[in-house]
């Protein structure tokens, strides 16, 4: 009788199997054409170096990117440059093709693109693999003899490109190069770069058949069975300003990871890689219930659309929040962390070119990895503050002075940053504070004192004697910060809410870490008087939560920052349950400010409503972030002209957020905050522990009225798996992972865990223990 099912069930197994693997997958039926490489294309990445894939039949691109690629130095920005591009061209390809699917498989980490072609099937396969530090991409068909073309490796920069038996070769340097001034900058020249990088990428071009040649410094093949591809990249680039960002010539290390690559099978290094990345992805899974097949049966980029119109996509929405997990995986494993772009970029001169904006946007890259048990992903971030600190140590030094006219001790920011410890656009004096949120955030998830002890504490510690050297007293005796900004809008003075709700978080959580620590009581005592006498938060005379000082908001104003509800989130000092008045007044603004915005501004007011309770207006924004670019900026827009409210023309450009066909955010253009925000504001929908106690659905809205997790991260070192039925929880697992104690909350119930490191226990719908 088993041998009969056996069959059976395999079967059904493997139908399962192929129902879950398409439910994280991105669909398309069409390549990407020119123009559409970050709204059409598909990303791959290794955390380090990165490609977006076209997709055309006849000739494939592959436009690849590696992190450290800058121009500018210590005195000029400069950009995150594009380090090059692979052509395949496959001639008679561009006509009477069938079939076509183009796919990104989040459950692997792969790119695919298949088609018929003369009753061939040609089928195409990469990835970006983080063990062997090489992109893979390989032709294949099911037919022998298939492929004839040509293989090109480009460059960008005037780098000396060579061809020699199988492998392609561009060796260059960044060093003299000289990057073009923005076009606003009238009063400067651009000069030659004094630190930039030798850089070097390779190519090996490995075929079955067929015969191959080398050909005006390309590589043509003829008649060969499948072609397989191993490209690498890498620069000289080094994260120490003391020795001038330099470190050695990259090819002695490209070329170990490139010819090691090219002497493994196709399989070996795909199983490898799978191996690598799912131990990764495979630790969450959501499921936010099952759409309807109108839906499913589309490609994304129609799926989006209809989305838009009618939502009821629960499975997009959970494709959605793993897409920031892929995202993730994809561009911060490397030397540096994920820039505005994450790591991937074909412009020489981008938008805000691709840098490390301070105001918001760095820290909303890593607002999600602790939830979304990624935490290997932060390490880039915390590198990176730690290495560019002394050259913003320098800058603070000869900026800053107290009142006694000395330098002020620590480290301050502006809003925008290259990778050589230069600074540009307005100083952001609090980014210093609310960089490090993502410091503490890390201890309070992993629990991990050593990590506390030796690199959060003591930067807490630096960025609070910045502070203290820095309020200012009024008359009766509270403190503000001096002459702030609330970005990116309103006038200059003191105490603004956005610098004195971020001043607060720092000094909160630095008074929680001397305590974790057991140690510094002086100190902690210090910063603990000075984070009560901070002037806090204030409701303004139409309801509103203030976002300056003095109470002059204006209700029609619809800016996409709303930083004065940081208090909210990601801050912790206004919450429903401790501060009822404070979160409606929040309420009150985030009506004002609208349910529209860039695509991070939009991902922003998710975790605002998740965080204040409102699962409903949480799940607006939501539909709003998922739908078509620009349609909740035009619906604003008409809604305005229709009641009569004159409309300021830059409010389309700040409003036009929402997703492009390939799942990316849009600011417009393209901002991978927006989709890092989202996956952390959907996590806060169903989970949230910034209170001290682990909050299940919290934020739970009626179209997800089943679903469930498995594998969310908690502060305190807990990770929570959990199931609900008709809005209600219906059972949950919460294991210790180095957390002791704890608290477990559902609706207004709350319990004791009373948990140890290693151990677990499962509860029911009534939190009674099973």
């Amino acid at each position: 009788m088993l041998n009969i099912l056996l069959p059976v069930l395999l079967s059904l197994f493997a139908a399962e199997a192929c129902l879950h693997a398409s439910s994280l997958e991105l669909t398309y039926d069409k390549p990407v054409e020119p123009r559409q490489y970050l709204s059409h294309g598909l990303p791959i990445g290794n955390g380090r170096i990165g490609a977006v894939l076209w997709g055309l039949p006849e000739k494939e691109r592959m436009a690849f990117n590696e992190i450290t690629l800058w121009a500018g130095d210590e005195t000029q920005k400069g950009a995150y440059q594009p380090f090059g591009d692979v052509w395949i061209s496959l001639p008679g390809h561009e006509a009477g093709y069938t079939q076509y699917r183009r796919t990104l498989d989040l459950q692997n980490g792969e790119h695919m693109v298949s088609y018929v072609r003369d009753g061939v099937t040609y089928r195409r396969e990469a990835f970006a693999s983080y063990p062997a530090q090489v992109m893979v991409l390989r032709f294949s068909a099911d037919k022998p003899g298939s492929y004839t073309g040509e293989v090109e490796l480009t460059d960008r920069h005037e780098a000396k490109i060579t061809a020699e038996g199988n492998k392609l070769t561009a060796t260059g340097t960044m060093l003299g190069w000289v990057h073009p001034l923005p076009a606003w900058v009238k009063d400067k020249t651009a000069q030659p770069s004094t630190t930039g990088s030798d850089y070097e990428s390779q190519l090996v071009v490995l075929t079955e058949g067929g015969a191959t040649e080398i050909r005006d410094g390309k590589i043509a093949f003829t008649g060969c069975d499948s072609v397989t591809l191993i490209l690498g990249a890498d620069t000289s680039y080094l994260g120490d300003a003391t020795k001038q960002w330099r470190g050695p010539h990259p090819r002695q290390r490209l070329t170990k990871h490139v010819d090691t690559a090219a002497k493994r099978s196709f399989t070996e290094l795909r199983d490898e890689h799978r191996k690598d990345y799912r131990h990764h992805m495979d630790r969450v899974a959501l499921n936010l219930g099952k759409s309807e097949e109108a839906a499913t049966s589309l490609t994304t980029d129609k799926r989006i659309l209809r989305y838009t119109d009618v939502g009821q996509d629960p499975e997009l929405e959970m494709l959605l929040y793993q897409y920031g997990r892929y995202l993730a995986l994809a561009s911060s494993r490397g030397p540096l962390p994920s820039n505005l772009q994450g790591l991937w970029n074909e412009r020489m001169a981008p938008v805000w070119d691709c840098d490390y904006h301070t105001n918001i946007n760095i820290q909303m890259n890593y607002w999600p990895l602790e939830t979304a048990n990624l935490t290997e992903c932060t390490a880039p971030f915390f590198d990176f503050v730690e290495q560019q600190a002394p050259a913003w140590r320098r800058n603070t030094a000869r900026k800053f002075k107290t009142a006694a006219g000395v330098p002020v001790r620590g480290w301050s920011v502006y809003t925008a940053h290259n990778i050589y410890g230069l600074g540009a656009a307005q100083d952001n004096k609090t980014g210093n504070a609310w960089m490090l949120q993502t410091f503490w955030e890390h201890y309070a998830f992993t629990q991990d004192k050593e990590f506390l002890r030796k690199r959060a504490y003591p930067i807490m510690k630096e960025i609070c004697e910045f502070w203290i050297d820095s309020l200012k007293e009024l008359p009766d005796g509270r403190l503000v910060a001096p002459k702030g900004w609330s970005p990116e809008h309103g006038p200059t003075e003191d105490g603004v809410s956005y610098d004195q709700q971020i001043i607060w978080d720092l000094f909160q959580n630095t008074v929680d870490a001397a305590d974790a620590l057991g140690e510094d009581k002086e100190f902690r005592d210090k910063i603990a008087g000075m984070r009560d006498r901070l002037v806090g938060p204030k409701i303004g005379k139409w309801g509103q939560l203030q976002e300056w000082m003095d109470d002059k908001d204006d209700p029609k104003n619809i800016h996409r920052h709303v930083s004065h509800l940081f208090g909210v989130y990601p801050g912790r000092q206004i919450s429903a349950t401790r501060t009822p008045e404070l979160a409606e007044a929040a309420k009150v603004s985030l009506k004002a400010r609208g349910n529209s915005g860039t695509g991070w501004s939009m991902a922003w007011k998710i975790a605002f409503w998740a965080r204040l309770g409102d699962g409903e207006n949480a799940y607006d924004m939501v539909r709003g972030l998922l739908s078509k670019q620009g349609t909740r900026g035009n619906q604003l827009k008409k809604a305005r002209e229709a009641q009569g409210i004159p409309v300021d023309p830059k409010q389309h450009f700040d409003n036009g957020g929402g997703t492009y066909p390939n799942l990316l955010s849009a600011h417009p253009p393209f901002q991978i905050d927006g989709n890092f925000g989202a996956t952390a504001a959907i996590a806060e929908m169903i989970l949230q522990s910034h209170t001290g106690e682990i909050h299940l659905l919290p934020a739970l809205p009626k179209d997800w009225p089943s679903g469930s997790f498995k594998g969310l991260r908690a502060r305190g070192g807990f990770e929570i798996d959990a199931e609900w039925e008709a809005r209600q929880l219906k059972s949950t697992t919460i294991r210790s992972i180095n957390g002791r104690g704890g608290k477990l909350r559902y609706g207004n119930q709350v319990i004791d865990l009373a948990l140890e490191p290693g151990k677990e226990v499962r509860f029911n719908g009534r939190l009674e223990r099973q």
